[in-house]
């Protein structure tokens, strides 16, 4: 971690600046279950809010937080990802219908009609109810 630099004329504060590796360090501890990024913010001497920037960039990957010499490796047959297979939900081939339940005192009559001709369970439903 670069701090102040010792040579900086006093009275007058200078931006601090961290490495690539610190900052992708400091993300790290914050990715855990019930972490206080406040906690990890005291404990590395870091503004909270700065810390919470860094998370957030990290999560948005607007600024990926990995060593240099990472980046400029080239991606080989052992470094690249696998195909990893993923199943798809099947349909069911079973088609949507149209129940209508009718109910007169005792009795009850049910009629199930395919989704696919609901024009024709409409006329059948005003011819049947007129």
């Amino acid at each position: 971690m670069n701090t102040i630099e010792e040579g900086a004329t006093p009275g007058r504060r200078r931006r601090r600046r961290y490495s690539v590796e610190f900052k992708a360090q400091v993300v790290a501890a914050c990715q855990g279950p019930g972490v206080s990024l406040a906690a990890i913010a005291l404990r590395h001497k870091l503004n909270a809010n700065l810390l919470r920037r860094w998370v957030d960039q990290a999560e948005t990957n607007e600024c990926v937080l990995v060593a240099r010499r990472d980046v400029a490796a080239p991606l080989t047959a052992a470094t690249a990802p696998e195909f990893v297979p993923l199943p798809l939900e099947t349909r069911s081939t079973r088609t949507a219908e149209i129940r209508v339940e009718v109910r007169r005192a005792d009795q009850s009559i049910t009629v199930s009609w395919p989704s696919s001709e609901a024009a024709q369970c409409a006329a059948w439903l005003r011819e049947w109810l007129a």
